[in-house]
């Protein structure tokens, strides 16, 4: 008998064009008249903070802005203690993944809701119950999923496209993690959610399967978008980060810890995505091919990884969560073994 676990979903989802104008709206409809806590960096605040202090001041609601210095514990917990003093009856996330993240771990320890307001596409948390926080060893943290999803896709679209090539490759991380999950099913017992599975799966090949029409026409934005929000929603099915997060992740943590700050996170999960995917034998250079089509990378130096950073990442990456069965559980790679795997891959 499998353990019971809780599935805590968002309410409210509304994605559209130029419609930022309409987010004092949206979140009443969540809260009603409530003071409302605004997570966001200083360059986003600038961009579309005007539009949003005229929408809420609409919809009758008033916004305080709080501009974290980090996503490291000590600051996120120095904004949780702004919001509690303000009183706020929700707090909304508007910005990349970091704001986004920041904003969740706050409103879960002081009791009240969340909105994710994405303004970059370049990660699965927009809508997830998971939060990256930077410690001793970067690592995730559960919480419960933001009760509302908020996005203009024109916004999304003037963000760099490194940001959204980067959504690209975390996507196509769920590949590998499903099937370390059915791994880690096969050989521990664990739950394995073949629904939640399915879900990001499907949100992987939408990745997959249109890459070489990326190339003629140019990303399809929305679809992106959507697929990172259906990816956060197996995860909240599922109960656990299992269905979006396997052996690429654990390279990927293993990369914030040994190099801080270099490269994006979904640019390292889909470089772990190919690694791991020859230890899986499956189809690497498939994988490789559709990131190129994508415009993430799919080589260290492409993202200013040295050869030994990868290397040493894909030795520790395991010990990181024991707990958590992958491919690299099976193979052991020692340092000899981490290096032919990265050549063979053509990673470095």
């Amino acid at each position: 008998m499998s353990a019971s676990h809780a599935m805590v979903l968002p309410r409210r989802i509304s994605i559209g064009e130029d419609n930022m104008d309409k987010i004092g709206a949206f979140i009443h409809t969540l809260i009603g008249d409530q003071a409302v806590s605004l997570v966001s960096g200083p360059q986003v605040k600038r961009i579309l903070g005007d539009t949003v202090e005229e929408s809420l001041m609409r919809s009758g609601l008033h916004g305080i802005w709080h501009t974290p210095k980090g996503n490291d514990v000590k600051s996120i917990q120095k904004i949780e203690d702004e919001i509690k003093r303000t009183g706020s009856g929700i707090v909304v996330g508007i910005g990349g993944g970091r704001s986004v993240d920041i904003a969740k771990m706050p409103a879960m320890n002081l009791g009240i809701p969340c909105v994710s307001v994405p303004t970059a596409a370049s990660h699965d948390g927009i809508a997830s119950p998971f939060v990256s926080v930077r410690d001793d060893i970067p690592h995730s943290v559960s919480v419960d999923a933001p009760l509302g999803v908020f996005v203009d896709v024109n916004v999304i679209k003037k963000a760099p496209t490194r940001l959204l090539a980067s959504g690209c490759g975390d996507l196509v991380a769920n590949i590998i993690a499903v099937r370390d999950w059915q791994l880690g099913h096969r050989k521990t017992g664990e739950y394995y959610g073949v629904y939640s599975a399915n879900l990001a799966m499907m949100s992987a090949n939408m990745i997959m399967e249109n890459s070489k029409r990326f190339v003629q026409e140019g990303p399809d934005v929305r679809m992106i978008v959507e697929s990172l929000i259906s990816a956060g929603i197996a995860s909240c099915i599922a109960g656990s980060s299992r269905p979006c997060s396997g052996a690429e992740h654990l390279f990927s943590h293993a990369l914030d810890s040994i190099t801080p700050g270099q490269g994006l996170h979904g640019e390292k999960c889909g470089i772990g995505s190919i690694m791991m995917a020859r230890l899986h034998n499956m189809d690497w250079q498939k994988i490789a091919s559709a990131l190129q089509d994508m415009g993430a990378p799919t080589k260290a130096k492409q993202v200013g990884i040295a050869e030994d950073d990868i290397i040493e990442a894909l030795v520790i990456a395991q010990s990181l969560r024991p707990g958590r069965y992958t491919i690299l559980a099976e193979v052991n790679l020692d340092r000899e073994a981490a290096y032919n795997l990265a050549s063979e891959t053509e990673v470095i």
